[in-house]
């Protein structure tokens, strides 16, 4: 069976509602790392919808901080993916055209500085976890005994924590003399943008005061608060899907 794709978006089912614009006109606006399935199944549409309401600067990298599981789902996909509402006995199908496709930070991680310094990107959001923030539970500080947080202070052009990759990033858009990217955690956390700020200012410090002192004064990190959450895709789930589309999806909303 053929696979989701770009081309393959004119033979689906009339009830299964498309990207209605030209996604070659799309252009990044938003970087996130840590792209899981809540991120695919709640934020991206957000974006996908802002994008079909005719505004194309919300186009969405995303980036892996681990393993290459989603890149390897939705990059043959070109980064479609199909999200299912399920209402009583009925499944609602919509496929995302959001996602421009996805990264792994390990695999190159100059490659994914680079994409977020660059001046289209506005925003960078993040899942990542609590224990991606790399903060002490009980203090709030930096965990500098953390082997990833102590490499990106030695070297933080090649960045391993989503701090990391946060710093490395505005250093470059400051050099460039841009302005910050807002950033914003969409992690289930209490004070979730605080916690990112302090992440991010500490290393900051750590490696260039006034890199801090650049952040502190004209960075954003709102906070955020998540009330949904992505149910587990069960093999039943991909065989209807599968029967709707008449093509594979493999973008299951695992990762």
């Amino acid at each position: 069976m053929s696979r989701l794709n770009q081309a393959a978006l004119t033979g689906l089912a009339t009830d299964v509602a498309v990207p209605g614009y030209n996604r070659a006109q799309v252009k990044t606006g938003v970087v996130h790392l840590g792209i899981g399935a809540f991120h695919r199944a709640h934020q991206a549409v957000v974006f996908d919808d802002a994008i079909r309401s005719g505004d194309p600067r919300w186009g969405v990298l995303g980036a892996s901080l681990r393993s290459p599981g989603v890149r390897d789902q939705l990059n043959p996909q070109d980064g479609l993916y199909t999200l299912v509402v399920h209402d009583g006995s009925d499944d609602h199908l919509r496929v995302i055209g959001a996602c421009a496709g996805v990264m792994v930070g390990p695999e190159n991680p100059a490659a994914l500085v680079a994409a977020m310094a660059d001046a289209g990107v506005h925003i960078v959001t993040l899942t990542v976890t609590e224990k991606g923030y790399r903060l002490d539970p009980a203090t709030g500080d930096l965990l500098l005994d953390d082997p990833d947080v102590a490499a990106d202070l030695v070297d933080i052009a090649a960045p391993r924590t989503a701090p990391g990759f946060i710093v490395a990033a505005l250093q470059a858009r400051r050099a460039a003399g841009l302005k910050p990217f807002t950033v914003i955690s969409c992690d289930n956390l209490p004070n979730n943008g605080r916690r990112i700020r302090a992440a991010v200012i500490a290393m900051a410090r750590r490696i260039d005061p006034s890199l801090a002192d650049w952040i502190e004064a004209e960075g954003a990190f709102p906070q955020t608060m998540i009330d949904r959450i992505v149910p587990a895709t069960t093999p039943d789930d991909i065989g209807r899907l599968t029967t709707r589309l008449s093509v594979e999806d493999r973008g299951d909303g695992e990762g």
